[in-house]
């Protein structure tokens, strides 16, 4: 399984979850676990996903979430679960 970290935080719109949703199933990206809440105001989302089905590298995801994510007026980061994993071991 080639599991990815990607986490969405910004001002709270309409259809920021639909928006990254599409783009995830447009790309055969599963979510795997999806945890969000809005905190005075700020959008914050979570995904656990597996990538195993994408026919696109992880970089030209990254890249694309990115750009989703400032079309949107959000920020999108994308890491791979073992990078992640190490990031935040104590």
């Amino acid at each position: 399984m080639n599991k990815t970290i990607i986490t969405v935080v910004g001002h709270d719109t309409v259809g920021i979850i639909a928006k990254v949703c599409t783009y995830l199933a447009d790309n055969n990206i599963n979510i795997l676990d999806i945890s969000q809440t809005i905190l005075q105001g700020y959008f914050n989302m979570m995904m656990i996903t597996d990538m195993t089905q994408s026919v696109k590298p992880f970089g030209e995801i990254s890249d694309e979430l990115s750009e989703l994510g400032k079309s949107i007026g959000v920020i999108i980061k994308c890491q791979r679960e073992e990078i992640f994993n190490s990031m935040h071991r104590i």
